[in-house]
């Protein structure tokens, strides 16, 4: 939402302030710049980075465009890892098994679906749970073989900004060839009416104009965009692996989830009693088919 205010702001207030000097907005409008700018720009992404990457990129650009990660679903989260967490306590850390096998058919994870459709997250807590089942692992080592697998999830994540950020660092430099090659079309009509020479160098001079205002207008703030969505995603994860190293050591099930909490950021943050009675009612006689 405020992604999309923060465009139609920036293009309001610039077109605007034009207009307010006296600008004739149709002046701007020049597609040849459009086309050697974004074309320029397009191209070089497509040379630069990989394809893996690229699909990264239109994937996190569909997140951002809708809400963050709220309270709810980390209250979703927390119970999740509490079910879990009392099922090993209470019958064994095999009976978990199933439930890392298949997540979907699972009587725990089936009752939470917005933590189900957040494919890392589901592979994460897996693939760690099938670490403590096949056993032999001190929670030292635990530990560090969590955050191994998240700092890996983290940089490529952030592979997608990147390679966003470096397309907006070149369009400015972009502009300024749509802008020469604009003073050479210029040149070759020099002997014109002045009118038309003022059109040409109005038009090369469009290309300078667009280059910057696309990259510190929308394309860098859009790489900011996708790094704090990675962020959100990472603290996400860090919530788990911080319940699962808790549980790992032993602790009950209700703190280990406090452990859990206290790594969610603040302004998302369950507070204690929240979480107590969330727990406390996805854990009712019946509700759960272990």
């Amino acid at each position: 939402m405020f992604l999309l205010l923060g465009a139609v702001v920036v293009v309001v207030c610039v077109i605007g302030g034009f207009i307010w000097e006296g600008g004739a907005v149709w002046a701007l409008f020049q597609p040849a710049e459009f086309l050697i700018i974004g074309g320029a720009a397009i191209g070089s992404i497509l040379i630069g980075t990989p394809v893996v990457v690229l699909g990264v990129l239109l994937s996190q650009l569909k997140m951002v465009l809708g809400k963050p990660t709220d309270k709810s679903e980390y209250l979703d989260l927390l119970c999740v890892q509490y079910l879990l967490f009392r099922l090993s306590q209470q019958s064994g850390i095999m009976a978990i098994e199933s439930h890392m096998e298949d997540p979907a058919g699972s009587a725990i994870l089936s009752r939470f679906p917005r933590f189900l459709v957040r494919r890392d997250a589901v592979d994460f807590l897996s693939d760690s749970f099938k670490v403590l089942i096949a056993g032999g692992i001190s929670p030292h080592d635990f530990d560090e073989l969590m955050q191994e697998d998240l700092d890996i999830r983290r940089s490529q994540g952030l592979r997608p900004s990147h390679a966003l950020a470096k397309i907006g660092d070149a369009l400015p430099g972009l502009g300024i060839v749509a802008a020469v090659l604009g003073v050479v079309v210029t040149m070759a009509a020099i002997d014109g009416p002045p009118e038309e020479i003022g059109h040409k160098v109005g038009a090369a001079l469009v290309g300078t104009f667009l280059g910057i205002v696309m990259s510190y207008g929308f394309v860098q703030p859009l790489a900011s965009k996708l790094e704090h969505h990675v962020e959100d995603e990472s603290h996400y994860l860090l919530c788990i692996k911080t319940g699962l190293l808790a549980a790992s050591k032993g602790f009950p099930a209700a703190i280990s989830i406090e452990f859990a909490r206290r790594v969610i950021p603040g302004d998302v943050r369950p507070t204690f009693d929240e979480t107590e009675e969330a727990c406390r009612a996805s854990a009712k006689p019946g509700s759960v088919a272990a």
